[in-house]
């Protein structure tokens, strides 16, 4: 992508990030629309400071209508900051699963997304 951008940087900066940043939602929105029809979910929610980005959203609302599915955005208050994703994320856990005692519970840093079984 970056190659890509230097090639035509000369057409001014402007045109450079706009295609930099259309390349990469394009890719964002690929990957979802491939993470939908894999896993049959219908509701796609976003999160952090992306979800503030109105592109973005209009791409992967797109997405969403093709896969019949809901389209969720993050109130704005909560998408900047990584402790609120994550306690939102929480947020939803804990509305079908019961919570685990403090003892009971361990920070796993590296965790795969893709071996993470997913309630909501």
């Amino acid at each position: 992508m970056l190659s890509a951008t230097k090639s035509i940087s000369s057409q001014g900066i402007e045109n450079a990030c706009f295609s930099l940043q259309e390349t990469a939602f394009a890719m964002i929105a690929e990957a979802a629309e491939r993470a939908l029809a894999f896993t049959k979910k219908k509701e796609l929610l976003i999160v952090g400071g992306v979800a503030a980005n109105k592109r973005l959203s209009k791409m992967l609302q797109s997405v969403c209508k093709r896969h019949n599915c809901k389209f969720f955005i993050s109130p704005q208050e909560y998408s900047g900051d990584c402790g609120s994703q994550i306690a939102w994320t929480g947020i939803l856990e804990s509305s079908v699963k019961q919570g685990a005692e403090l003892d009971d519970t361990f920070v796993r840093q590296s965790w795969r997304l893709d071996t993470v079984d997913v309630g909501y």
